[in-house]
């Protein structure tokens, strides 16, 4: 565990990884699976050191709204406010590659953000993070047309994914951005008139 550590979070000095290491636990989760729900009560926190996993609101019809991606190196700032106010979630994760995930004790958290500068300064970080990112989606909604939306959220994935091919069904895009399959299908179809996109039958290749 140390070193997988000491790769994706270079920061956390030796007290801190040791700890880690001696209270900590490591687990895999399959993509496709929920790790946190709404109205969930949060007891742990998670530190992501491979796959991604994806922060999302639903609605009671089930519908998602999009927030952002966690990935290897990061944590989850909303499932720590959660924990420290032992108040229940507000959203939902879900694991959408295969992902290894570190899962810390809520009692160990609130210790080390006494006791540990690097833990501290990492939270605080993760914080200021994850409010960005919620910014950037509140100004696309209240500011952007769909259009623009739609850009901007393939933009996203292909940077998160390090990769062109964004490998989500038409509907996965509706759902995500809260319009309808048809929406979605027309703007692919003009913004692939511009030669911002290739449309295949199982993925879309972005070319901005």
């Amino acid at each position: 565990m140390k070193e997988t550590i000491q790769i994706h979070f270079p920061n956390f000095n030796s007290q801190l990884i040791e700890d880690i290491e001696k209270n900590a636990t490591i687990k895999f989760f399959k993509a496709g699976e929920v790790l946190m729900r709404s109205g969930q009560y949060i007891k742990n926190t998670v530190l992501i050191t491979s796959g991604k996993v994806k922060i999302y609101r639903e609605d009671e019809e089930g519908g998602e709204f999009f927030m952002y991606y966690l990935q290897p190196g990061q944590a989850c700032a909303v499932s720590m406010i959660c924990a420290t106010k032992q108040e229940t979630s507000t959203i939902m994760a879900k694991v959408v590659e295969d992902a290894e995930l570190i899962m810390i004790p809520l009692s160990l958290m609130e210790k080390w953000m006494a006791t540990n500068r690097t833990w501290y300064e990492f939270v605080i970080e993760t914080y200021r993070n994850r409010f960005e990112e919620v910014l950037t989606v509140i100004d696309n909604i209240a500011f952007k047309a769909m259009d623009q939306r739609l850009e901007f959220y393939l933009k996203q994935h292909k940077e998160a994914r390090n990769c062109n091919d964004v490998k989500l069904s038409h509907q996965e895009i509706a759902s995500e951005l809260n319009t309808s399959r048809e929406v979605i299908s027309r703007l692919l179809k003009k913004m692939e008139q511009r030669g911002l996109v290739l449309l295949h039958r199982s993925h879309i290749t972005v070319l901005f």
